[in-house]
């Protein structure tokens, strides 16, 4: 075994779990630091630095960081911290966000970039290029910027009005909108001499079922995403008493609690697979059901069953789900009888493809399976240079976090691309590790592990909620309620440094730690790792987690601690005699296109958790 390189910036940025899954790396446990003392603004800030839409995505967010929190190891439920993002959107100070947006220079580069579609992946590259000097123009075919977050996702989850401040906050750049402008050309956009074109349309085209009624039932057949933005933008304003949803995702979720408040009286939810596979989040699957959804698994659509030339109800085949050896599902008949479920609409929310009837296909840009676009996947450059994709419309379906991380790559590229420079040699990460010491038993941050259970996020009452589709169901922490969760926040981005040299190896570390983390330990030159995990004081089992392994102290021992289980509490570092543990905060900033960092965290010394 070589000792750890803890240098490597990838290191430490790993230990910090909710950062590493984030498809953006926005610095979670620096903002709860930030929320916990009051500073929203600051708070705001650094989300705004890495995800660009912190009062969306605290409302919307699928929160990849929630399963990877550490506090989920020790306990059921992990910090809310997809809502604690929310609590900095809800409590800035408006003018002191103007303020600190980023100088935009008088003087442009004489560059010009044109984006295609007015989602969170086009907004994410503006907000990059803007500030480094480039003309950037913006088309989309709906009046108002913000893409599928704006006809999509249900305002009784995002409210227009913070859809459309933070999108602001981008075009007031000085990007130039071209709003209820439909491109049906790629040709025609590059016939104007733009230096770069970014596409982030989306995944635009719903998946239909062909099954017999369809055609004759068409009139009460909706294929739900092009029916949330039909009831998005006030085409559509009711439907009909009895609903059936098919899908079990979060489209599929918003078209049942979106039909409920356009009158329906039963809205049955029928998916093919079983319930743990719903691909929709649980907790909209949750509030889906809190409103009155009832959900039905295992059930196979066969017919659209037509009477007079009028829909009234569905014919569904029960299945049970098969996995061979290799985990492939498969659903097989049960045997049972079909099952009839009266209906007068049906909203169709199976999936979602990407549809590109405007780009030529003799341009030189080339399409793979699924038709999707022949793509660098790290540069996001298409096989016509000047061509770049992000977000769903470049490798399909996925989220808007994961929009957002596209599009800062794409911008750096489209950035290296424009001065002539090589795409494949990127900037790196920003790093800084640095101590949180203040004295012996001292620390500059909360070190004191809280008891408590995950605070649930206040809901309006359903009786008023569903009668009104504009009215935001969940009502958001309080500023007392949001600083008791965000104590609960185990600090991850504050790591255990150890310094060999200092060490005596008394082990008290050792034997203060409270989950056993640390072991003091014998190793040769044929110790591998598998060997060092399962000799620990407690089995390093978790191998998608590092252990960190110290060089040889004087007895020819080294010191190992699994990263996986520590609780980051600080107690090594307080019982060492010799300051061999030190508590250093380690801050990871993903590098945008320019190397721009509009906000730095300041690292005094404040008592926050």
């Amino acid at each position: 075994m070589k000792p750890t390189d803890i240098s490597n910036p990838d290191y430490f940025h790993k230990v910090v779990d909710c950062q590493y899954a984030c498809p953006a790396h926005t610095p979670v446990p620096e903002y709860i630091r930030l929320i916990a003392a009051g500073r929203y603004d600051d708070a705001y800030m650094l989300n705004w630095e890495s995800n660009v839409f912190p009062g969306v995505l605290g409302r919307t967010c699928d929160r990849p960081c929630e399963p990877a929190c550490r506090r989920g190891r020790v306990e059921d439920q992990p910090v809310a911290i997809c809502r604690l993002k929310r609590v900095a959107a809800d409590h800035k100070q408006d003018k002191a966000i103007t303020a600190a947006m980023p100088t935009i220079p008088q003087q442009k580069n004489g560059k010009t970039v044109a984006l295609i579609g007015g989602g969170p992946a086009s907004l994410t590259v503006a907000r990059d290029l803007m500030p480094l000097g480039y003309n950037v123009d913006l088309y989309d075919d709906q009046p108002a910027g913000g893409g599928f977050m704006r006809s999509q996702i249900p305002s009784f989850r995002l409210p227009e009005s913070v859809l459309d401040q933070e999108v602001n906050y981008i075009t007031d750049m000085g990007v130039a909108t071209h709003y209820n402008t439909y491109i049906d050309s790629l040709k025609s956009i590059l016939e104007k001499q733009y230096d770069a074109v970014f596409i982030g349309t989306g995944a635009p085209r719903g998946r239909d079922l062909n099954l017999p009624g369809r055609e004759q039932a068409d009139n009460n057949i909706h294929l739900g995403i092009n029916w949330l933005g039909s009831v998005a933008f006030g085409h559509t304003k009711k439907i009909g008493k009895r609903v059936i949803v098919l899908g079990g995702g979060n489209t599929a979720m918003d078209c049942c609690r979106t039909a409920l408040r356009l009158g329906a009286d039963s809205v049955n939810c029928v998916v093919r697979s079983p319930r743990s596979e719903m691909k929709a989040s649980p907790w909209e699957i949750e509030d889906s059901e809190r409103e009155g959804v009832i959900m039905f698994e295992n059930h196979t659509p066969k017919e659209f069953i037509v009477r007079e030339g009028k829909l009234i109800g569905m014919r569904f085949e029960k299945v049970r789900a098969e996995y061979d050896s290799s985990g492939r599902r498969s659903l097989i008949a049960t045997g049972e009888p079909d099952v009839t479920m009266e209906c007068d609409d049906v909203c169709i929310a199976v999936g979602q493809d990407n549809a590109f009837p405007w780009i030529e296909r003799d341009l030189g840009l080339e399409f793979g399976k699924w038709d999707l676009p022949i793509l660098d996947e790290t540069t996001f450059q298409s096989t016509l240079p000047k061509v770049f994709f992000g977000g769903d419309a470049a490798f399909g379906p996925k989220n808007v976090i994961t929009a957002v991380a596209q599009g800062h790559q794409a911008a750096i590229s489209i950035d290296l691309f424009l001065q002539g420079a090589d795409l494949r040699q990127r900037p790196e990460p920003g790093t800084t590790l640095i101590s949180q010491k203040m004295g012996i038993h001292e620390w500059s941050y909360d070190s004191p592990v809280a008891n408590d259970q995950r605070y649930q996020v206040p809901h309006e009452d359903v009786a008023k909620s569903v009668k009104d589709r504009k009215l935001e169901v969940e009502i958001g922490f309080d500023a007392s309620t949001a600083l008791q969760e965000a104590s609960r926040c185990l600090n991850c981005d504050v790591q255990t440094v150890f310094e060999e040299k200092k060490c005596i190896e008394c082990d008290a570390c050792a034997d203060i730690c409270p989950t056993d983390c640390l072991t003091f330990i014998a190793v040769d030159s044929s110790t591998t790792e598998s060997d060092l995990r399962g000799q620990l004081k407690m089995p390093a089992n978790n191998t998608e987690q590092s252990v960190y392994v110290s060089d040889n102290l004087a007895t020819g021992r080294v010191m190992v601690k699994d990263e996986n289980v520590c609780l980051h509490c600080g107690l090594c570092a307080e019982r060492c005699p010799t300051a061999a543990w030190d508590m250093q905060k380690y801050y990871y900033s993903v590098t945008k296109a320019g190397q721009m960092n509009y906000y730095e965290p300041n690292f005094k010394a404040e008592e926050t958790p």
